[in-house]
């Protein structure tokens, strides 16, 4: 039988939801045990709420002052020192899991499955390629450990009805001096997360400018949304690239996508495919964005939104 362990993504001290996601694609695999690991300078927070996700059968933490910050040089010795006796290592496909999980599956001596979007049985996978155009099943060697990355937009977040054991871990294992922490720059906002919110609100080149991506902005806090963007616009200077959408930036599967100004590059439509309701709102009706929208809208888009705006006040 496989054990599985997640690798718990957080921040200042609050569990990540990908982290529950990442425990559905476990629980898919039918293991004998799923263990969430988390580590932290102060992992006390974080493991409570990891010990509530179900499906999993303990809680692992590992205190160490040098995991004050999320550097991938410095948690992956200690991850794979601690993945002995792991059938599994899982790790949300996020920016943090995409950072890590390579490095353990090199201290592992073995390769990595990339974006899992479905689990076929315990050593095997799907998996997107060609932005998304093409699933390929991945087997696994049933003697390796198998290191994965998994896609978060495919699953969803397992309940917060469990009541987990945590135990404490200590590893041998040595850290490297070269690489230390220096700063954590961050955009602040206080929209819901782009990966993790209900409701999206995306602008795209068709918005025009930086001072234009303001009525994004504020159609996104009326409905209470996220914000996000396409290439285009991040390539542009409109905003911030962790807002950017798509193959080369987050993927993502709200209830609801909105695409205002964004004409449909398939690179885009890569991290919406897997959205609940796609609405469109774009002057050019021949947009490939329409080809995939649930609800379409042409028009002028400083029409169309301040009309939506009043319609929901």
């Amino acid at each position: 039988m496989s054990k599985i362990l997640v690798i718990a993504e957080h921040l200042d001290g609050k569990l990540n939801g990908a982290t529950a996601r990442a425990v559905s694609a476990a629980v898919a695999a039918k293991p004998e045990s799923i263990d969430v690991i988390v580590l932290s300078d102060a992992p006390e927070a974080v493991a409570a709420a990891a010990a509530k996700i179900d499906g999993v059968s303990k809680v692992l933490t590992i205190a160490r002052a040098e995991n004050a910050h999320a550097l991938a040089a410095i948690l992956a010795p200690q991850i794979a020192k601690a993945a002995a006796g792991y059938s599994h290592v899982f790790a949300p496909s996020t920016t943090f899991g995409k950072d890590l999980a390579p490095r353990v599956a090199a201290l592992l001596g073995v390769s990595q499955v990339s974006d899992v979007m479905s689990v076929e049985g315990a050593h095997s996978f799907k998996r997107p390629i060609y932005a998304g155009n093409a699933i390929v099943t991945v087997e696994v060697d049933a003697a390796s450990t198998v290191v994965a990355t998994i896609r978060t937009a495919s699953w969803p977040a397992a309940a917060s009805n469990g009541n987990a054991p945590i135990e404490a871990l200590t590893v041998d294992a040595t850290l490297p001096s070269h690489t230390r922490f220096v700063n954590l720059q961050q955009g602040k906002s206080d929209r819901p997360d782009l990966q993790g919110a209900a409701r999206v609100v995306s602008g795209g080149r068709g918005v025009g400018s930086k001072e234009n991506f303001e009525i994004i902005y504020k159609f996104a806090d009326k409905i209470g949304a996220g914000v996000g963007a396409s290439r285009a616009a991040v390539d542009a200077g409109y905003c911030p690239n962790e807002m950017q959408v798509g193959q080369t930036g987050k993927i993502i599967a709200p209830e609801l996508y909105m695409a205002i100004g964004i004409s449909g590059a398939i690179q885009h439509l890569t991290g919406i495919k897997d959205a609940g309701t796609i609405v469109a709102i774009n002057k050019d009706g021949e947009a490939p964005i329409f080809e995939i929208a649930d609800i379409g809208l042409v028009g002028d888009l400083f029409k169309i939104l301040p009309e939506l705006e009043a319609a929901i006040s």
